[in-house]
């Protein structure tokens, strides 16, 4: 795949993009519009038709967003792409796609609370259930699909406890029972992971987090199989709306063209903050893919290019002495979401996981003392600085 013109440094700056197709601007152009005019009733009829190529209305289609899409599916090695208002709308998109009433999905042990949430609701309301299981071995995940499992829906690393899944192992067992297997792949970027390339069949990123990275846009992306795309396009897409604004598609693909540089950052400033974090004294468990120690270190090494930008550690100490720590943070800013230029830190168990009920939260190994850490784009030095001041307590 990274050979030649093709490399991954390269496509993200050139791939889904023709500059001579738009009067030969440098920058992808916005069309910020909301519809698209006919030259006449006839043409009208034939693109609502799909007899022919054309813009409709922006939520069934919009120039801008369409190179977006181009360029992640290059990116991922995936057939085609899709582009959601957030990275909810894009999971959400996926699993109605995939899913009907009475149908099961098999899911990773930790998952994302609003993804959670979405399982609950779809639980409620339209009788689908769902499992989550560690999915370390294969006779593990052979004794939990059922008749009418439809997806095994996977993140790794999970959110937020680091845990690994190994796609190799999982694919294989998925092509065998025929079930489509969906990553939400949002912690690596397509620069650090392609699940794609490892059989799985649909991959999610929430695009607000290490492809925008500036922390100024709220967006979601799905890559796999164009059949499938195609169908959720003009289903889940169209009929429920969540879709991406032009504006915000071209903010993603400017964010894109420094990926490669900026997660090189950040995976050199997270190495250096885990090994500091490991020596004090304040800070228990640490859960990183590059900690030697780290239980599935190996796959990590073998699965991804680098080990990421997140790290997440247990605080010796209570819930109010986590939050304590939290509160001392200076140039570190307690906030939700990750992969922006600023380091930002928060609490899973009262924040991105509030909603996961407290047994279920400890099942997936979030504490009450767990906190987890965005490792941004400052000097490493300086992250440290605040981050030791903050532990002396």
């Amino acid at each position: 795949m990274d050979k030649g013109p093709n490399r991954f440094e390269t496509k993200v700056i050139h791939a889904g993009y023709h500059s001579l197709n738009y009067e030969g601007s440098l920058v992808p152009p916005l069309f910020q519009t909301s519809t698209y005019t006919f030259p006449t009733a006839e043409e009208g009829e034939k693109r609502f038709a799909g007899e022919s190529e054309g813009y409709i209305y922006s939520r069934l289609g919009n120039p801008t967003v369409k190179v977006l899409e181009e360029k992640l599916a290059e990116l991922e090695n995936a057939e085609a792409a899709l582009a959601f208002g957030s990275g909810m709308a894009a999971v959400s998109a996926v699993l109605f796609y995939l899913t009907k009433t009475g149908d099961h999905i098999l899911c990773s042990e930790g998952i994302y609370g609003c993804t959670f949430g979405l399982l609950q609701l779809m639980k409620n309301k339209h009788n689908i259930n769902h499992e989550l299981i560690f999915m370390d071995e294969e006779e593990t995940i052979r004794k939990a699909i059922r008749k009418n499992t439809t997806v095994i829906y996977i993140e790794t690393p999970i959110n937020p406890t680091m845990k690994l899944v190994d796609l190799e192992m999982i694919t294989k067992i998925a092509k065998e029972y025929g079930i489509p297997v969906v990553v939400d792949n949002t912690f690596c970027s397509p620069y650090l992971q392609r699940p794609i390339e490892l059989g799985c069949d649909y991959v999610i990123h929430s695009a607000t987090k290490y492809i925008g990275g500036h922390g100024d846009v709220i967006a979601g992306i799905v890559a796999g199989r164009k059949e499938g795309l195609a169908e959720m396009a003009m289903t889940t897409l169209k009929d429920i709306g969540g879709i991406i604004s032009p504006f915000d598609g071209w903010l993603l693909i400017r964010g894109l063209k420094t990926l490669p540089i900026r997660l090189d950052r950040h995976c050199d400033n997270a190495e250096k903050i885990a090994e500091k974090l490991k020596e004090h004294p304040r800070v228990g468990k640490i859960y990183y893919p590059g900690d030697v120690d780290f239980p599935q270190y190996e796959l990590a090494m073998r699965q991804m290019k680098k080990p990421g930008g997140m790290i997440s550690f247990e605080i010796n100490g209570t819930k109010a002495e986590a939050q304590a720590f939290l509160n001392r943070c200076c140039l570190i800013k307690i906030a939700v979401s990750l992969g922006d230029s600023e380091t930002l830190i928060q609490h899973p168990a009262t924040m991105t996981h509030a909603v996961v009920p407290e047994e279920a939260r400890l099942k997936m190994g979030i504490t009450d003392n767990l906190v987890r850490l965005s490792v941004g784009l400052e000097a490493w030095e300086d992250i440290w600085d605040d981050l030791e001041q903050a532990l002396e307590y």
